[in-house]
């Protein structure tokens, strides 16, 4: 059995606005091992996006632990939790997050220049992952001369730059339309596949989650079902 990657336990997150306590997360407890392919649904409000920032150590809990690979990063500085972000986490946002300046490769050789890759190396293995999601004679052209789904593809080879262990992707699909969709969530189905990375994509949309191998819904704050291999559990 493969080990646990990521835990979450009595994970609670409130945020304050005024004198008013707005509870995001309610004591959510879940786990997902190495190579899974989990999608999370639920309606606005439900706690999807506060689940990913805990899962990707872009914000902490107000209560509860969050484990990677054994380790509690609940209780680390920005620091130790930014250099997590860079080695073991690869994002993927609704909005793309590409830096309009520059051309779909350099794009992709941000996280590795981040990391000290050596640029001939970074030039390299941008290329590569270019290939990887079609987009080999595109990798000069800016974000405005790509599509949409051009865009998302730069943003997953963008996520796997640096090989992460995980890949976070936070409404991929939610500015395409529908055929375009199809297509992103079948790459992401691909690279699970074909790399075996653990991959979690947060959903409201059914049809997108129905590809992943489990799916956690969230309402209020807490999982109040899942279904693995076409079961309700």
């Amino acid at each position: 059995m493969k080990k646990t990657i990521i835990k979450l336990e009595n994970v609670w997150k409130i945020y304050k606005l005024g004198e008013v306590d707005v509870y995001a997360l309610r004591g959510l407890n879940f786990a997902i091992r190495e190579g899974e392919f989990v999608a999370i649904i639920g309606p606005s409000g439900a706690g999807k996006s506060t689940t990913l920032n805990m899962i990707g150590c872009l914000d902490l809990p107000t209560k509860g632990k969050v484990y990677l690979s054994g380790k509690d990063v609940s209780k680390l500085s920005e620091d130790e939790l930014a250099k997590i972000r860079g080695r073991k986490i690869g994002f993927v946002f609704q909005t793309f997050n590409l830096i309009s300046s520059l051309s779909a490769l350099e794009n992709v050789m941000v996280p590795m220049i981040f990391q000290n890759v050596e640029r001939s190396r970074a030039i390299e293995r941008a290329k590569h992952l270019l290939s990887i999601v079609g987009l080999e004679k595109r990798m000069h052209h800016k974000p405005f001369q790509l599509s949409g789904g051009e865009r998302q593809r730069v943003a997953i080879a963008r996520a796997l730059a640096n090989d992460p262990e995980i890949i976070l992707a936070d409404e991929p699909t939610g500015n395409l339309d529908s055929k375009t969709s199809e297509e992103i969530i079948d790459m992401f189905a691909k690279l699970h596949d074909d790399f075996g990375k653990t991959l979690v994509i947060i959903t409201h949309e059914l049809d997108i989650a129905k590809k992943a191998k489990r799916i956690e819904r969230l309402q209020d704050g807490q999982i109040v079902s899942y279904v693995k291999d076409g079961e309700l559990r």
